[in-house]
Parts: C-alpha cells; structure tokens; sequence
C-alpha cells in the first residue's frame, strides 16, 4: 500500500507588521526638535522604515546631523526634489506636512522602540519564509542540518541588530567593571584578572585570558602547540570544577568550562592525551595497548576523577566560521552561558563564506580571523586559536618565529590581541645529530657527537613560549618544561 504525502499548508500571504503613522509622527518631532534627531539617529537604521520615503527622509536627517547641519523641512527639501516616491506623496511639500502637528513630540522614543520592533518582526517574516522555500526546494542536495544552522545564523542575526544602545557604557559602568576586575586579581593571589591558563609564569606575564580577547598560538609542526592547548584548556577546566566544589561563585571563579573545537584531531585523541597527562601514562604506549594492569588502574582511576570535567569537544571536520558561531551559540544557552573559553584547532582548517573563498585564501583567512575576533566579543570569553607557521621559518639559522611568519595573512596578527609562538629548540637540535660513532672512528667524529649530546642535554625538555604581541602588556618569553612522551607542559625552574 503506498503512503500518502502530505502536502504542508502554507500561510495565506498577509500584510506585514508596520505602522507607517508612527514612522510620520517621529520623523516630523526630529525635524522640529534636532535635539531628539541626534538621540534618536543611532537607535534605527533607514531600513527599519516600513515606507522607502521615510527610510530617505531619516537617512537625510542622519546624514544632515552627522555634517552640523540643520534638519529641518527647508534644509533637507533639495535632496528630495527629484524624488519620484517622494512625488507620488504630494513633492517635496511632504516634509512640512510631517512637522505640521507636532504630535510625535511626545512620544517619539516610543515610536522608535515600535518603528523598530516592527522591523525586526517583518524580518522574522522574511527569515521565515526563506527557512520554508529552502526546506521545501529539493532540488540541490538536501541537508536539513545545513538548513538549521542557517536559520539559527539568521535569527542571531535579527537579535544581535539593534544592539548598540544596549552596548553603551558610561564610565561609571566601564570603571566598575575595571574594579571588579582588579578585585579578582587580588583575590586570586595576584598575576591573574583572566581565565587561568594553569602556568604561574605564563599567568605572571599575561594575567591570564582576558574576556573578549583573541589569542593566537602558533608553531611549526611538532612544537607542540595541540600539547600546550589542551594544557590550558584541561588547566582552565579542572580549576572550574574545584572552585565549584569548593562553594566559590561563578563570577568569582578563575577556572572555565571549555569548548574546544578539535578539526583535526578526534574527541578520543583529545582524551587519550588529557588522560595520558593525568595518569603520567605515555599516549603512545596507550594507543598502542603496551601499558601494565597496575598503569590500566591509573588510567581507569584518572578518567573516573575526570568524568565530570567542564570540557566539551567538538571535532566535526570542515566547519565554516558561521557554522562555528553558531555551535558556539548553541553551547552557550544549553550552558547557561557559563562557558567561558573557546579554544580552535587549528584557524587553517576553518572556511569562511563561499564569496570569501572565491576571492582567494588570503582573504578567506581574513574573513575567519575577523569571525573569531567577533565570536570573542560578542561572547564576552576569550578565544584561543591555534595557527601554523609559514616554512620560512625553517630557511633561518635562528628558527625562533616571527610575526612575519604567520601564514596567509596579516589579518591574524592584526584582528589577535596576543599572538604566542612555542618554540622548542631540541626538536631541531635532535634532527642535526651527526654520525653516531664506532670504534675506529676518527677523533673528529667522537668530538662531533661529544658536541651534540652536550647541546641536546642542554636544551632536552625545555620550550619557549615566545609571547611577540600583547595589547594588555608587554611582550617576551616564557621558558617552560615539555615531557613529550605524555605532552605535558609544566613549570620549569631554574635554569
């Protein structure tokens, strides 16, 4: 028996929210009154107008303003002259014609608010609408997950316009915010305003991971940076957990919960290497199974301590900076927006739009480093975002990064708060060991290798981490401790 379709019953076409009144009765009260123009030009935009005349008619008291000019029916009458909707209103007469009551005096911030409610319910309408003709066109590719978080970047859209009143601070409130911040540095025992990154000396000369901020961590291949990365995050997350336990409030803690947005790395090898850490296990000898019943105890024992651990992992591969805001989105609300760092692994493995990437990668990168610039803001959390190197490095006698070496783009350097660079000089020290040698061997030979092993002892577990650009402070370098058999980063000290 064939199943019946069901055919969907589409809304009959209805008239849109406006109110074309309201939109008369204000722009005729800030053309009487300039005063009220210069409060309300930065609360709408001309496309909050229902009527396209009005739209015109505000732009020109925004653009009017905005030079020191008067905005009145007289000064603004040569710009509509020529004016064909503006025509079919009667000319240019119109103008006085909304000053003629007075009537929007009043209540013009009123009108405002419902001028712009309005316009935001007309794009609900719209976004709408374009989420029924895509899922009901299927002659592309169907990709219902596709659809959805597109209709989720649209709507965060309509939200997030409108905003900026709202963003406004006087510096009353700026100064609290300064203060807060203070008092949870002293609280803390001082060096740390921020998130955690669970290093004394990294948090000593960074204060730890301010809100908003983008931080860049790049390296060349096998300096570690996943390593250090994971570090942090497992650091940032443990210190949330036992804060939380301990009974300290939220806002007061210097721990988070975390996002990590793995696109290179599975969530299991993400694990492998936090457990490996916490258990002093080699990850390679557990991928491997080469690990004794007494090391599988200390495996179980640590993934029970850690089961509850604030650290949410997304590794789906290929992910576009809007798809990325919007997981993030997501996170947040099931969160109760408690997540407070996001970390990226790693920025080249990101898309942007398909306009961006037709204008090249160059440009694509930018799009992506302004997104995660935008994602730091607007989620108030810092952002971590791990970044290759370019292969000039390796062309230099001195291998130490630079920020010149910062691939595809100098957007990232630009668009990023704090840009680190790990170094570790073993990595190369041990790819330039000369001929091991055997008995008859010359003396030079011995003397050679003598050389390097004296070398390699020298620099054997030790990283920079090389901070070359910081808004808050000041640049330089952290020397830190590197165990690579369980990639593990700790304080080092002395020298």
């Amino acid at each position: 028996m064939a199943t019946a379709i069901i055919q969907p019953i589409l809304p009959e076409p209805v008239t849109l929210p406006q109110n074309v009144e309201a939109e008369a009765a204000m722009l005729g009260a800030m053309m009487i009154d300039n005063r009220l123009a210069d409060d309300l030009i930065d609360r709408l935009e001309p496309e909050h107008f229902y009527e396209p005349v009005h739209g015109r008619i505000f732009a020109a008291i925004k653009q009017a303003r905005g030079n020191d000019m008067l905005a009145t029916p007289v000064t603004l009458r040569p710009m509509f002259e020529a004016d064909e909707g503006m025509k079919e209103l009667g000319g240019p007469g119109y103008l006085a014609q909304l000053t003629g009551s007075g009537a929007g005096l009043i209540g013009a911030r009123q009108f405002a608010q419902q001028i712009y409610d309005l316009a935001m319910l007309r794009t609900l309408v719209t976004v709408g609408r374009g989420l029924v003709d895509r899922a009901l066109d299927t002659s592309e590719e169907v990709n219902p997950r596709l659809q959805i978080e597109l209709a989720e970047e649209e709507l965060f859209k309509v939200a997030a316009d409108g905003g900026t009143e709202n963003q406004i601070k006087s510096f009353a409130q700026a100064t609290t915010l300064a203060v807060k911040m203070a008092q949870r540095a002293l609280n803390s025992g001082g060096n740390l305003s921020g998130v955690t990154t669970g290093l004394d000396s990294v948090n000593a000369k960074m204060g730890g991971m301010h809100h908003s901020d983008l931080m860049i961590l790049a390296g060349r291949p096998g300096m570690g940076k996943t390593s250090l990365a994971t570090n942090i995050a497992f650091n940032a997350a443990q210190r949330w957990m036992r804060d939380m336990a301990d009974g300290i409030p939220p806002e007061e803690s210097v721990g988070a919960k975390v996002a990590f947005f793995s696109l290179e790395m599975s969530a299991d090898q993400l694990a492998t290497r936090i457990l490996s850490e916490q258990a002093r296990i080699s990850s390679e000898a557990l991928r491997m199974g080469k690990i004794s019943r007494a090391e599988f105890n200390q495996l179980a024992a640590a993934a029970a301590d850690l089961e509850n651990l604030p650290l949410y992992i997304d590794d789906t591969a290929g992910l576009t900076i809007s798809a990325l805001h919007t997981r993030m989105r997501r996170l947040q609300r099931r969160h109760n927006n408690q997540i407070g760092l996001v970390v990226i692994d790693y920025l080249q493995l990101l898309t942007g739009s398909a306009k961006a990437s037709g204008d090249g990668r160059v440009q694509e990168i930018s799009e992506i480093s302004r997104g995660l610039k935008t994602l730091a803001k607007d989620m108030n959390v810092p952002v971590m975002a791990l970044s290759q190197l370019s292969r000039a490095v390796e062309q230099r006698e001195d291998k130490r990064p630079q920020l010149s070496d910062l691939r595809e783009s100098g957007s990232i350097e630009q668009d990023a708060d704090i840009v680190m660079f790990v170094y570790r000089e073993d990595y190369y020290v041990a790819a330039k060991e000369p001929k091991r040698p055997v008995e008859g061997d010359n003396a030079k030979v011995f003397e050679d290798h003598a050389q390097w092993a004296t070398d390699m002892e020298r620099v054997f577990g030790l990283a920079e981490l090389i901070i070359a650009k910081q808004r808050h402070g000041a640049t330089g370098k952290v020397i830190l401790k590197f165990e690579p058999s369980v990639t593990r980063f700790s304080e080092f000290v002395g020298y």
